[in-house]
């Protein structure tokens, strides 16, 4: 399975797929910047007379429910419709569905529209779409359960996706295969925009690599190593300093450091 992680590294830096993004305006930013850090196009598109027609021309479609604006929610229907008429794998990243109910009506509705390829979220928030009790601080989980990979199965399963839940150690999971990632650091909860960031990445390595299973887990892991990385060569625990230092080694994550440091446990 590493082989295949390496793979789907080297597919991104080979095709450097075109990622449409409809994001929340805190993270924005942020977001294109890894992106193009690993080597994936950018396009945060949400005019809602252009969406239709541009996702069916990206690698990806990444949907982000941050800062989720009516304009932003219509723009989500008709991207999701025109990317999944074409086959393009939709991400979704369903942030604080767990404390705002309006996240998770918002959820059901793009269902109807299209279907997700991968749904990337806080343990919290896919405990919440799991219809699990989820412990939730506005977009932040507060939940360090041990049921956290049965709740990604258990909505893998329900929406025929793979589903990913990020914290001290991330799950993937497609209802048939899981595995949990072992890296990463505790800055990464110091900054904002780091799971949006991660889940930007998904939809970067999604656009690139048929298996989203493996796709997924490899833009975690790259995720989680250019974290620790960024701590290592920042010299210490200053966000703003580890935040700069963070873009610059997602660019440097390869294939040779993903054989050496990678820490995936395949279940």
């Amino acid at each position: 399975m590493k082989e295949k992680l390496t793979k789907a590294l080297q597919a991104l830096k080979q095709k450097t797929p075109l990622v449409h993004a409809i994001t929340n305006v805190v993270t924005v930013n942020d977001c294109a910047n890894s992106l193009l850090a690993v080597g994936a196009s950018p396009a945060m598109c949400e005019a809602a007379d252009e969406v239709f027609e541009f996702s069916q021309l990206a690698g990806s479609l990444y949907l982000n429910l941050g800062t989720l604006t009516k304009e932003q929610e219509m723009a989500a229907y008709l991207a999701i419709r025109g990317a999944t008429l074409k086959g393009i794998p939709v991400i979704l990243d369903p942030v604080a569905c767990g404390a705002i109910p309006r996240k998770k009506a918002t959820i059901e509705r793009l269902g109807h529209f299209g279907r997700f390829t991968v749904i990337k979220g806080n343990l919290g928030e896919v405990k919440a779409l799991a219809g699990l009790a989820a412990r939730v601080r506005g977009v932040d989980s507060l939940d360090e359960g041990n049921d956290g990979l049965e709740a990604c199965q258990s909505l893998a399963r329900a929406y025929g996706c793979v589903v990913a839940a990020t914290g001290k150690v991330d799950i993937v999971a497609d209802g048939q295969r899981a595995c949990l990632i072992e890296n990463g650091t505790e800055m990464l909860t110091r900054i904002t925009g780091a799971g949006c960031m991660a889940g930007a990445l998904v939809a970067g390595f999604c656009g690139a690599y048929e298996d989203a299973f493996g796709a997924t887990v490899a833009a975690l892991l790259t995720m989680s190593l250019a974290g620790e990385l960024a701590q290592e060569t920042s010299g210490g625990e200053l966000p703003g300093t580890f935040r700069a230092h963070l873009i610059d080694q997602l660019s440097l994550v390869d294939e040779a450091l993903i054989e050496k440091r990678g820490r995936v446990q395949w279940l």
